[in-house]
């Protein structure tokens, strides 16, 4: 079954990236300009949102990065990613946490939206401090977000959490720190790393 992948290395194609590489199945990698290829109709035939990631996999068009997360391991169960019975529930959990309250605040945050205290209840994750007071609940309760096995959720929560502290979206606490560093250095973040960080210094070397 054909798998294509469309991204660029300075976007949030780096998560699907890192489940790719843990997934272990062939690929095709496509990588497309912001300004140009990602507004072509070709690609807006995929995604008409005209963003990476997507993936095409046997004809079946997937976007969303914790969408993509979420159907890679449930089509290659091999890698071990999706969740059992009893750890379904935190799974979905966290990751859609991680899609929606998380992405929400950290963005409105770097955007120096700040919400009001009488219209917190308008939106879906009430406040920054909550979300990151939640956000440090979940990664100290267990060692992986489903529980004692790693899972898609933290290739995809994960990320959140790591590029918030690498680029100050997330407060430096130390639950965080400590449960980067048991993700990151997984053979599959360090492949996933070296292939797009050359694909970056390719691009700023033909610039």
């Amino acid at each position: 079954m054909a798998l294509i992948f469309y991204t660029n290395p300075m976007s949030r194609g780096r998560i699907v990236r890192w489940m790719l590489e843990e997934v272990g199945a062939p690929y095709e990698t496509v990588v497309l300009d912001y300004a140009t290829s990602m507004k072509a109709p070709d690609y807006l035939r995929v995604n008409p949102m005209g963003k990476v990631p997507a993936i095409v996999h046997d004809d079946r068009v997937v976007t969303e990065g914790a969408a993509i997360c979420a159907y890679l391991a449930d089509v290659f169960p091999h890698a071990g990613l999706a969740p059992t019975d009893a750890e379904r529930a935190a799974y979905y959990r966290w990751m859609f946490y991680a899609a929606g309250p998380v992405e929400a605040a950290v963005t409105n945050r770097s955007l120096g939206v700040e919400v009001p205290d009488d219209k917190r209840a308008m939106v879906g994750y009430g406040s920054f401090d909550a979300v990151v007071e939640t956000l440090e609940q979940a990664v100290t309760a267990s060692p992986y977000l489903a529980g004692d096995r790693f899972t898609a959720a933290d290739v995809y929560a994960g990320s959140q959490v790591a590029w918030g502290v690498m680029f100050g979206s997330l407060p430096k606490r130390d639950a965080f720190e400590a449960y980067i560093a048991r993700i990151s250095a997984r053979p599959a973040a360090v492949r996933a790393r070296e292939i797009d960080d050359a694909l970056v210094a390719k691009a700023q070397a033909t610039a």
